[in-house]
């Protein structure tokens, strides 16, 4: 018997929804910011985020995977998935990551219910900004190896090392991050989860600057002697390894970016239908048409995963996670690489500066765009965990290797 995967997506309650939020985005999405690229960029202004968040908010599209006794707007599984989709279509920012997709269930499912009242309806209102303090030198995706310290002192922590590829932490208010609390035994039992004002004094925020052009996005984070109170560690000491795994897991699912990699590659289609060289449009290349048909065929078979767990699985992330992480950022990658290079003709070497005016090229602007997403998006395969530990994750899960 075929399974229509998307049976539960054309409910007339599915179908009002969508019709609701399109509308919604077509009313509230700004003018600049639909023309920055945002459906690819991670990298938008703080205001600009602030702005977009809080018109979602009063639209009650707010951190849709909140339950409503903590401000969320109660929507299901088919909802959010049909929501994400049509903000990816329309060009529309992602939500604010680290606070509404990754601390903020962190915080549902593990913190006090002092902390809950204290830091949710900031992150719900769109007044609080956060950053991941998880990656050190030599403690990225191996992050059980994490060294920076924090020793409990009286009813405050004490935290010196530094923290590496923190993103947004050069506008971030504050940090949730993986301190380590003992240094005896299997180096996860270890770890301590802790929420960091990062006006405390001892913080030392230095900018990470990316060759591509898309601006300041990630961050060296020092600390030097920063206390933070105990109140604020979510879970008890030696916890945070299990909270940051369930967190990762989340981070993975999401990352598989299916509704956005969709979004790019319709562009990349349009493009190719329209741009005409040797006297043909490029579509009609049998190359190049091959190759869109081969990502189409990639990205529907990942999407038809996500929707299977989503719709038709259990509530738990596992090797799912991983699996879709590891094929939505490869497929996501070549989606971009193709790109590049079907604009690659209009390159000419040594033009200097993505952002010089003169940039000698026909249509500037949609190549300094491709060519920065390329670049920029190596990195999602990375990220998470690496794309090699996420086979090993696979290897363990499922073939019990």
């Amino acid at each position: 018997m075929v399974v229509d995967l998307d049976a539960p997506l054309k409910t007339d309650d599915l179908v009002a929804f969508r019709a609701r939020v399109r509308a919604f985005i077509d009313g509230a999405l700004p003018d600049h910011v639909r023309a920055q690229g945002a459906a690819e960029r991670m990298d938008l202004g703080k205001e600009d985020q602030r702005a977009w968040h809080k018109a979602l908010r009063g639209a009650g599209l707010a951190c849709a995977s909140w339950p409503p006794e903590h401000g969320g707007p109660g929507l299901g599984h088919a909802e959010r998935f049909v929501l994400e989709r049509e903000l990816a279509l329309a060009g529309a920012p992602r939500p604010m990551i680290y606070g509404v997709t990754m601390l903020g269930p962190a915080l549902i499912a593990h913190g006090k219910r002092e902390q809950q009242e204290r830091f949710l309806p900031p992150i719900l209102e769109g007044d609080a900004f956060w950053c991941q303090g998880f990656s050190e030198t030599e403690a990225g995706s191996d992050l059980a190896s994490l060294r920076c310290a924090a020793r409990l002192i009286g009813d405050e922590y004490v935290i010196d090392g530094h923290k590496i590829w923190t993103s947004e932490a050069h506008i971030a208010d504050w940090m949730f991050g993986l301190f380590r609390t003992d240094s005896t035994g299997r180096k996860q039992q270890g770890i301590t989860f802790l929420l960091i004002d990062m006006k405390s004094p001892g913080i030392t925020v230095r900018p990470i600057e990316g060759f591509d052009g898309t601006g300041v996005e990630m961050n060296q984070v020092f600390f030097d002697a920063v206390r933070v109170p105990a109140g604020q560690r979510i879970g008890a000491e030696g916890d945070g390894w299990t909270i940051a795994k369930e967190l990762l897991a989340a981070e993975r699912f999401g990352n598989a970016e299916v509704s956005r990699s969709i979004a790019s590659l319709k562009r990349l289609k349009a493009f190719c239908k329209r741009e005409r060289r040797g006297g043909r449009r490029l579509i009609e290349d049998p190359v190049v048409a091959r190759r869109l048909a081969s990502l189409e065929v990639a990205l529907r078979a990942v999407e038809r995963t996500e929707l299977r767990f989503l719709l038709h699985g259990g509530t738990e992330l596992g090797a799912e996670a991983a699996l879709l992480k590891l094929r939505g950022t490869e497929i996501q990658n070549r989606i971009l690489a193709m790109a590049a290079d079907v604009l690659g003709p209009q390159i000419i070497f040594d033009c200097g500066s993505l952002d010089a005016p003169d940039m000698p090229v026909e249509g500037p602007e949609e190549l300094r765009h491709a060519l920065r997403m390329h670049f920029n998006y190596r990195k999602t395969m990375i990220y998470g965990g690496s794309n090699e530990i996420q086979r090993n994750i696979l290897a363990k899960a499922v073939l019990g290797l």
